[in-house]
């Protein structure tokens, strides 16, 4: 499998630290960003397959992240890894396109296994275009392709 670009986004340095090392323990090795705003800048910068993102942070917050990366990389898969949300903050978040929404303490194969799995449905959308075209909408599958061609350029 392809080495997963992953952004780990956390204003707890601590568990920021203690999750990085045990994600490279099993060869996904985390870019970090310690806030929101930090978070956007490096997605602009390095564009990863999948970010794994707090909700509760200091100035731009993970739902604002999430529906920014969202509105911008619609094929960047957005992980909710929280110790602090609701049931009403889990429900935006799936609203804005986050792939899966956890609750801290995640045991770490729960988390690798969630990662793994966003990482090959970025990939499902190539196929997804695929369909459409067969089914005549074109213009949806250049929308799809086009967006994950964008993806490409920016690797």
């Amino acid at each position: 499998m392809q080495k997963i670009k992953i952004l780990l986004v956390d204003d707890e340095e601590n568990f920021v630290k203690t999750l990085t090392e045990r994600m490279r323990m099993r060869n996904l090795g985390p870019e970090v960003a310690l806030n929101g705003e930090q978070a956007l800048t490096m997605v602009d910068d390095k564009l990863p397959d999948v970010i794994v993102l707090d909700l509760k942070m200091p100035g731009i917050d993970g739902l604002e992240v999430l529906r920014r990366v969202k509105s911008v990389y619609p094929q960047v898969q957005v992980i909710i890894l929280t110790g602090h949300g609701s049931d009403k903050d889990e429900q935006e978040a799936r609203r804005l396109g986050a792939f899966e929404y956890l609750q801290k303490p995640v045991d770490i194969r729960k988390l690798t296994s969630v990662i793994k799995k966003a990482y090959k449905s970025k990939f499902e959308d190539t196929m997804t275009a695929g369909a459409f075209a067969e089914a005549g909408d074109v213009n949806t599958a250049k929308d799809i392709l086009e967006s994950n061609k964008k993806s490409e350029q920016r690797d």
